[in-house]
């Protein structure tokens, strides 16, 4: 029979991924505590959060929950990454956590219910965020019709240089 405490973290790893619109599995060997800690507090930034589970109980959380059960990525010392929203934004923060501590590593996730590879994970933090994607996508349109008023403030424009040139012929006489 397995001890009531198992059970509990079984409540808090479904609890988390009912919450979250998925997950990150990294490796954090090495990490100190101070760390530890700015990696939390710039997850929680973006809305995310880090979170050590037994890797069993993990597996069994994600198969009540019907989702793939991650077998490569939950191997030895592991921690989840559950984001709420955007998985770049907590992919990006991973990933500039990685290289400045040089002791991050994903090992895997899941995405839109589907399972990612560690490749796949760095490659959804290299993906620009949503910000930027709306940002981008307001320049695509709004760059035509900025061109569209200048063509068509052309002639108007031509217009008033040749009567302001008559005007000040004009005057000189």
């Amino acid at each position: 029979m397995p001890a009531q405490s198992k059970f509990d973290m079984l409540e808090k790893v479904s609890a988390s991924l009912d919450k979250a619109e998925g997950l990150f599995v990294i490796d954090y060997r090495g990490l100190s505590v101070k760390e530890a800690q700015e990696l939390r507090r710039s997850l929680r930034e973006s809305h995310a959060e880090m979170k050590v589970y037994k890797n069993n109980i993990v597996k069994i959380a994600l198969e009540k929950a019907g989702l793939p059960t991650l077998d490569d990525a939950l191997v030895g010392t592991c921690a989840y990454v559950f984001y709420e929203n955007d998985p770049v934004d907590a992919a990006k923060v991973i990933k500039d956590m990685s290289k400045k501590f040089k002791k991050l590593e994903f090992l895997g996730g899941i995405a839109d219910g589907r399972a990612v590879s560690a490749e796949q994970a760095v490659a959804i933090a290299d993906l620009p965020s949503r910000e930027e994607l709306i940002a981008k996508f307001v320049g695509c349109i709004s760059n035509p019709l900025t061109q569209t008023v200048r063509v068509l403030n052309g002639p108007a424009q031509g217009l008033l240089t040749a009567l302001s040139a008559l005007q000040d012929k004009k005057d000189a006489a």
